[in-house]
């Protein structure tokens, strides 16, 4: 009876192992996404401040790319080997877009704001190095499925473009992420800890595995006594064939099953085989009862592996809207810096004209020497000035050719300059009048921050979770059920004498062992005629148990370092966003102020200009009248760019930039751009600028001449 009901207990075990598939992972993800009972979300959570619930972004697992790796590779009769080929990620372009090259018209770079961003999201580094990144979260998820635990991957701001300014919250992945990793072990960064994170009881492998052994013995060793082997030299011939199957199941179950087989010849007297054939089978399931038990702790890596991927699809989202951002800034830049020069310019030309009318009445005795003097000061000054604007003019052509290109090498592109085509128009945005409590709800939802801070938090419950199972002893229960066999021929130096002493031998008459071949071996291997089974429960109790109850401890404090990190977001947000509407504000006011005092100075000019070539003013009163004109025309020309980049800076920090411009996420994971991007608020440059040369070397009298953006291309 008891051999059967261990028979019993063993069939029923295979049969509950059987349905320990991936089926019962339904119940993993019910489970680890419950809060922990009496843990800090019960009474922490309720502090925090009442939010929407922040926007998800849109899945790029679901891109078309050449490989999902978040899948083995498929193996098949056909195809056994598989999954032990290296797989070769495809090689980086380093070439440019067609798009840059179709930009470039008689030796020059024509860009519109659109184009730029296009060729950003084409050609941009920091978007290319993001954008691996999903695919290394894939493999994330990959390792968790078989029961690895996870490696984490970047979550932080890729910030190798140089130039512009983007106003940003916090760097990295929010609350509970880092500037180096979510997901796995990790220090840490903005004061939080996070070193628990993915810690705990160590799940099952659920990949199978198979071993085997194949060996060969040839031994000969020296006996101190002939007594056992009837010979004074031992000699053995030893083949040994084994092959073994492990597995583990979400249910915290292993199952390990061994077929050893050998094959020993021996000139042993007292050895009835030689050949010797053992054949031995065993078939173990472990079942972890305490610590270690349930689907939820055993699956929990494959659902924080989930929440990591889609950590790296807010963190993706991020990163594109930073660069977009960063690349309107360097824009919006180079605009100024060409708006500087043709300020520059016709600063020189009106000095220039000045000391030459000056020249001329010092010819002809109506002007003092000391009044052309001051004017040729005038005018050395003006051509320094040229001089530093042409060349930071050519260093914010150099920014923007760095942001939207992967290979400068190409002299065509080199030396072109880039003529910006856009100008920022003035005319009000809808979030100028939107309440501040509206844009701050706008902001909760599109943050990816606050999405990654959410997850992240997610992920720290189901670490709590784990650790708090780590605190209870380890029991396992294990039940086995093997068998063997022996047989093979009647070893021809069996000894049958009935003496003991040295040298007395006596052959076996033929048939005084029964043989058997290999076939009734394995039979009686496997038809119970040798079983061999058991059951137990193998106990390891801590007894201060100090290791687990610190890491338990610690995790809840980390918890806690997350969810005032993620208030503090909140204040962050709020703050900021009502900060970039006021600077809407002020700066639209700024511009208005500068244009009014930009067309005062020019009248002023013109009137000063006027009553001196009437003799009613003086030299020294006109070339003021230019300075405060200069200074007026730079005033404008800062007020325009920050009110630009306060403009784009706010739509960052809605986090609505994507949808504003048109830009699809999926498609720029794809790193495909397949529409251009539409940028509201825009404006051609005003004919008189169009129409100026702007020289852009030291001596204006000598030097070749670049044309000013004309209007943008229909």
């Amino acid at each position: 009876m008891r051999l059967r009901d261990l028979q019993a207990a063993a069939s029923v075990g295979l049969v509950l192992m059987g349905t320990m598939t991936q089926p019962g992972f339904a119940q993993v993800q019910k489970e680890v996404g419950k809060t922990p009972a009496g843990q800090a979300t019960a009474a922490g959570q309720q502090d925090l401040p009442t939010a929407p619930t922040p926007m998800q972004t849109e899945p790029l697992y679901l891109r078309d790319t050449p490989k999902d790796y978040t899948k083995p590779r498929h193996q098949s009769v056909r195809h056994p080997f598989e999954a032990y080929k290296a797989t070769d990620y495809p090689l980086p372009r380093l070439s440019n877009t067609p798009r840059l090259t179709d930009l470039l018209r008689d030796g020059k770079l024509y860009l519109s704001l659109s184009d730029a961003v296009a060729l950003a999201l084409e050609n941009n580094f920091d978007i290319a190095i993001a954008r691996i990144n999903l695919d290394i979260a894939d493999t994330d998820l990959l390792r968790a499925k078989a029961g690895g635990s996870l490696l984490g991957v970047s979550s932080g701001l890729v910030t190798g473009t140089l130039g512009g300014t983007t106003q940003t919250i916090t760097g990295g992945g929010g609350p509970g992420g880092t500037t180096s990793g979510s997901g796995g072990s990790s220090s840490g960064s903005s004061g939080l800890v996070l070193s628990e994170n993915g810690t705990g009881p160590t799940p099952e492998l659920l990949d199978p595995a198979l071993t085997g052994t194949l060996s060969y013995e040839r031994a000969s060793t020296q006996q101190s006594s002939t007594l056992i082997t009837g010979t004074s030299s031992l000699a053995q011939n030893t083949s040994t064939y084994n092959v073994g199957y492990s597995q583990g199941f979400l249910t915290g179950t292993a199952l390990t099953v061994s077929f050893d087989n050998t094959h020993t010849t021996t000139n042993s007297q007292r050895t009835s085989y030689s050949p010797l054939l053992n054949s031995t089978f065993r078939a173990q399931a472990t079942q972890h009862l305490l610590q270690g038990f349930g689907t939820w702790i055993n699956g929990r890596f494959i659902i924080q592996a989930k929440n990591n991927r889609r950590i790296t699809d807010s963190a993706f989202r991020q990163q594109v809207i930073y660069t977009v951002t960063q690349v309107e800034s360097i824009y919006w830049a180079l605009v100024s810096a060409y708006e500087d020069v043709q300020a520059k310019e016709r600063a020189l030309d009106q000095s220039t004209k000045l000391t030459a009318d000056n020249r001329k009445q010092l010819e002809i005795g109506t002007l003092a020497p000391l009044d052309v003097v001051n004017s040729d000061s005038a005018v050395a000054t003006d051509k320094q000035a040229l001089i530093a604007s042409n060349t930071n003019l050519q260093y914010q052509q150099l920014l923007m050719k760095q942001a939207v290109a992967r290979n400068l090498i190409d002299k065509s592109l080199e030396d072109a300059p880039v003529i910006p085509t856009d100008r920022v128009g003035l005319e009000r945005l809808a979030e100028e009048d939107m309440s501040a409590d509206d844009l701050v709800q706008q902001a909760y939802i599109n943050n990816p921050q606050i999405e990654q801070a959410v997850l992240t938090m997610k992920n720290n419950e189901i670490t709590i979770r784990a650790l708090k199972n780590g605190l209870l002893p380890t029991v396992d229960a294990y039940a086995f059920y093997g068998g063997s066999g022996v047989g093979g021929s009647q070893n021809s130096n069996l000894n049958c004498s009935s003496s003991f002493t040295s040298g007395s031998f006596t052959a076996c008459p033929a048939g005084y062992v029964a043989s058997s071949n290999y076939g009734t071996v394995l039979g009686n291997t496997f038809n119970n005629t040798s079983p061999d089974y058991g059951a137990g429960v193998n106990i390891n109790i801590p007894l201060r148990n100090r290791i687990n109850q610190a890491a338990q401890e610690r995790s809840q404090m980390e918890y806690r370092q997350t969810q005032m990190r993620l208030q503090q977001l909140y204040v962050q947000v709020r703050i900021n966003v009502i900060n970039g509407q006021y600077a809407l504000t002020n700066d639209r006011a700024q511009v208005q102020a500068a244009q009014a005092t930009r067309d005062f100075a020019t009248q002023s000019l013109d009137a000063e200009q006027k009553k001196y070539k009437l003799g009613a003013s003086t030299t020294a009163n006109v070339l003021s009248q230019e300075r405060t004109l200069a200074t007026a025309e730079n005033n404008l020309i800062s007020a325009v760019a920050a009110y630009a980049r306060d403009r784009s800076s706010l739509r960052q920090l809605l986090s609505n930039t994507l949808d504003q411009y048109g830009i699809s996420l999926v498609d720029t994971a794809m790193d495909a751009v397949n529409t251009n991007p539409k940028i509201p608020g825009l404006t051609a440059p005003k004919a008189p600028e169009a129409a100026k040369p702007i020289t852009v070397t030291p001596d204006p009298a000598t030097a070749p001449t670049v044309p000013v953006p004309p209007s943008p291309r229909p």
